[in-house]
């Protein structure tokens, strides 16, 4: 069944007619105008269809929507009444909802969610370098106290089969990660990175497209849920790729936001419809922001999802290995981030003596490994190349390579890790 989305700018002979084209037409919301209308009441008998109305015209959307079995939404309407913005904001509702919203030249449908069958959690991001991997270890070592978690990865450089990496038994070296690289496949992959940081059971599955409400063109992630399920592991982590998430519906969600974005990804397109399905929302690198941009960023979470859970935080680098003493080259993916990194190392006890911000550009990676010269070891985020260029460089020249993690602090006063074991519990009371 259909529902058409109408105004008060056109006639209602007008609008009648095209709900009559159309066919199958249970119900109409109105969505404000009047100069070719009288009553409400009359324009109903005259268009032939029940009208949903409010002053919130996404809540008569949605009440429409779930009283009815609607399957499809059509946009009849036209400006000045719609705007792109209230059309983007309607379009993420239909997504939330699992219809399809169409109008004269323009058609959005949503994927069907499918469920997973043990209790889950979903970490999707408004975007990529938010630091959603960082987030997905942290929450994944954290539900570690309180069950065995297994995390299915979506990248972009997964593996076509999806693979398993033991991170509960098996010791990831950077011997290992280069052998990994060294047979073709991307050894920095996000199921490598789960596994090194948090020390449990990933599942990497590949992904290649990325829709404009966040669902991938292809992917293999039903084959790693079913592989998921079949494990001893009680919750599943699924987790997103960039602004891209699988087609499941999770018990609960994670969204990660990157406090650098845009606020108005946040306030338009497809971000409200990220936003509404968070159970908690982790701001990252808000200590690299103004507090005018936290405040936007708070402000529009609040006005779409006043329920959610929102934490603002700052990434703190926690080296796999002991930095104490040693003359450090730190490698990273951009050069903002390493002031900040350098201080905490040297906190550490380190001597950073070397710095570079071009994990994800080779060339000039190649070049600043090049006047790296007296270091005892290598600090490297487990991202980009930092295994087929800087792991392999290191240990042709017998370096010490040691992996970063990036951990979330809170910047709020907040509990984070409590908000991940609240969230946890209540999943997996949803098994019992």
């Amino acid at each position: 069944m259909k529902l058409v989305l109408i105004d008060g700018e056109h006639y209602p002979d007008v609008t009648r007619w095209a709900i009559e084209k159309l066919g199958n037409v249970c119900c109409a919301v109105f969505l404000g105008g009047s100069e070719k209308i009288g009553s409400l009441s009359s324009l109903e008998k005259r268009i032939g269809v029940p009208i949903y109305t409010s002053s919130n015209y996404l809540d008569a959307i949605k009440r429409a929507v779930t009283e009815n079995d609607v399957d499809e939404v059509v946009d009849l309407s036209d400006e000045p009444v719609l705007t792109y913005e209230d059309r983007f904001r309607m379009a993420s509702l239909c997504m939330l909802l699992g219809v399809k919203y169409r109008g004269a030249d323009f058609v959005f449908t949503p994927k069907p969610l499918k469920k997973v069958k043990k209790p889950s959690i979903a970490v999707i991001g408004t975007g990529k370098r938010v630091g959603k991997t960082a987030i997905s270890g942290f929450i994944a070592r954290t539900l570690k106290e309180i069950s065995r978690p297994v995390v299915v990865t979506m990248g972009r450089g997964g593996p076509e089969k999806p693979e398993i990496i033991d991170g509960e038994a098996m010791e990831i070296t950077p011997e290992f990660l280069l052998k990994v690289a060294e047979e073709g496949k991307h050894a920095a992959s996000d199921h490598f990175e789960d596994a090194l940081t948090s020390g449990v059971t990933t599942i990497g599955c590949r992904r290649c497209g990325g829709g404009m409400a966040g669902f991938p063109f292809f992917d293999v992630v039903d084959e790693g849920i079913k592989l998921a399920e079949s494990l001893p592991h009680d919750l599943v982590i699924l987790e997103g790729s960039g602004a891209t998430f699988p087609a499941y519906e999770a018990d609960a969600y994670v969204l990660v936001v990157g406090g650098k974005q845009k606020v108005d990804f946040l306030r338009n397109y497809f971000g409200p419809f990220k936003i509404a399905l968070a159970d908690v929302v982790v701001v990252t690198m808000a200590d690299e922001i103004s507090g005018e941009k936290r405040e936007a960023i708070l402000e529009a979470i609040k006005n779409v999802n006043p329920e959610a859970d929102v934490h603002l935080t700052g990434f703190r680098p926690r080296p796999l290995g002991n930095v104490s003493g040693k003359r450090i080259g730190l490698v990273m993916t951009s050069y903002p981030a390493l002031p900040k990194a350098k201080r905490h190392l040297e906190d550490l006890g380190a001597q950073v003596v070397a710095l570079s911000g071009n994990l994800s550009n080779r060339e000039l990676l190649r070049k600043d490994l090049a006047n790296f010269t007296g270091i005892e070891a290598v600090a490297v985020e487990l991202k980009a190349a930092a295994v087929d260029v800087v792991t392999r460089w290191a240990l042709e020249r017998e370096i010490e390579v040691i992996y970063l993690d990036n951990e979330p602090v809170n910047l709020d006063g907040k509990n984070l890790r409590e908000a991940v074991l609240k969230l946890g519990r209540k999943v997996l009371g949803r098994g019992e």
